[in-house]
């Protein structure tokens, strides 16, 4: 196998400029996931979402982002969720976009607060039947005894719910993750890549260039 060390690409040459990024980094943000999903890069919405317990242990796992509203970032999971509980206790976040295509990736930190249920509910009845069913049917990141027992569940909501609206549960639903940094990075040649981070200052964001 080929060693680890001497895996390595060198990166185009497209820039990023303090004077073509928007004023506000979520309306970058914005753009450049709209560009992700126009050059048809695989899980465009796919973010790395790092919490940690109040004495500092950290964690980390893909999720889906599901909006970019009101100076916001917003997902959805299970309340009873590790990364739930985690949140309950110290509601800070990181959030990490990664477009290897694009050679480009976007690093979020901030302040976690939950939607209201009602905005849960909303958001839930777009979501497909089965993804409704699998909410009600996953103890989340708890001890299963077997795929069986998780399978079992699935089809004991089914039938709870054959042919009739399934409501969100109240164990599940949504939170905003509101950024008081955010780093946009593209990659360059010879590792002297961009980061622009954007920090915000009172009411406004300063534009910040970091060494590579």
């Amino acid at each position: 196998m080929k060693e680890l060390a001497q895996i390595r690409r060198e990166y185009r040459d497209i820039p990023l400029e303090e004077h073509t990024v928007r004023p506000d980094p979520l309306q970058q943000l914005q753009q450049w996931l709209e560009e992700a999903i126009t050059a048809q890069v695989p899980e465009p919405t796919a973010m790395a979402l790092a919490t940690a317990t109040p004495d500092g242990i950290p964690s980390v796992r893909m999720m889906l982002l599901k909006g970019i509203e009101d100076g916001a970032v917003v997902f959805f999971t299970n309340y009873e969720s590790r990364k739930a509980r985690e949140l309950d206790l110290n509601p800070q976040a990181a959030a990490l976009f990664f477009w290897a295509e694009l050679e480009r990736q976007v690093r979020l930190e901030g302040h976690v607060e939950r939607l209201s249920v009602e905005q849960s509910a909303e958001y839930f009845q777009t979501r497909p039947r089965e993804a409704q069913l699998g909410a009600w049917a996953s103890p989340q990141s708890r001890v299963i005894p077997d795929r069986a027992f998780l399978e079992e569940r699935f089809q004991e909501a089914a039938r709870l719910y054959a042919n009739i609206p399934i409501p969100c549960p109240p164990f599940w639903g949504g939170y905003r993750l509101i950024p008081h940094t955010v780093e946009f990075w593209q990659g360059r040649p010879h590792r002297l890549h961009d980061r622009l981070r954007y920090r915000r200052h009172h009411d406004t964001w300063l534009i910040e260039r970091l060494a590579p």
